[in-house]
C-alpha cells in the first residue's frame, strides 16, 4: 500500500509490506515481514506486522500505516468480544463501520484477520473477503507472495509453515518494499 502526504511543500511515499496467510494441512500460517520503508530508505527491519488477539485465538496481520492498523485490530478485537469470538460477524461489522464512520474511512490500512477454521481479508471499502484456496496476500509483495504459496502448495509436500517462509522470502527478493526478517504466527 503507498501512501502519498504533503509535508513542507515535498510528498513522501510510505510503502507498504507483505503479509502472506495460508491454510495447509491442518494449519494456519500468518506471516508479515519486517521493513518500514519512507521514500526509498528503510527506516526499520523488524517492525511487528502480524500478532495474535482474543485471548490468541485470531491472528491478524496489517498493511498501511501503523497507528490505523493498530487501532482496526483494537476494534476488530471489541468485535470479537461483542460477538463471542466469531470472527466472520466481528469482521462484517469492522467493516460495516469502517465504511460508514467518518472517522474510521480516513484510515489507511487492510488487514487479514484468520482463526482455525475463518480467513478473511478486511478493508475500508467494506469488504470482507474470504479465498476460495486459503490463501491470501496483501501488501506491496502481496502478490509474488500468493503466487508462491499456490505454487508451493500445488506442486510440493511442505506444511503451511514451510509454504510461508519460502513464499515470503520470493517476495522478498522481488518486491523491495519487503524484507526477509518475518514474524510467524501458526494456529
Amino acid at each position: 500500500m503507498t501512501r502519498h502526504i504533503r509535508e513542507d511543500n515535498k510528498t513522501m511515499k510510505y510503502h507498504g509490506t507483505t503479509i502472506l496467510a495460508v491454510r495447509h494441512k491442518g494449519a494456519v500460517v500468518v506471516a508479515g515481514d519486517g521493513q518500514v520503508t519512507l521514500n526509498d530508505t528503510i527506516i526499520k527491519h523488524h517492525a511487528k506486522k502480524v500478532r495474535r488477539i482474543y485471548n490468541d485465538k485470531i491472528i491478524v496481520g496489517f498493511a498501511g500505516t501503523s497507528a490505523d492498523a493498530l487501532n482496526l485490530s483494537e476494534r476488530l478485537e471489541t468485535k470479537l468480544e461483542r460477538y463471542n469470538g466469531n470472527l466472520t460477524r466481528s469482521a462484517v461489522e469492522l467493516a460495516r463501520d469502517w465504511r460508514t464512520d467518518k472517522y474510521l474511512r480516513r484510515l489507511e490500512a487492510i488487514m487479514i484477520a484468520v482463526d482455525e477454521t475463518n480467513m478473511f481479508l478486511i478493508s475500508g471499502n467494506g469488504d470482507v473477503i474470504e479465498p476460495d484456496e486459503g490463501v491470501i496476500a496483501i501488501g506491496s509483495g502481496g502478490v509474488g507472495a500468493q503466487a508462491a504459496a499456490r505454487a508451493l502448495i500445488k506442486h510440493s509436500d511442505l506444511d503451511a509453515k514451510r509454504i510461508v517462509e519460502e513464499a515470503m522470502k520470493i517476495a522478498g527478493s522481488i518486491c523491495v518494499y519487503t524484507n526477509d526478517k518475518l514474524t510467524i504466527e501458526v494456529l
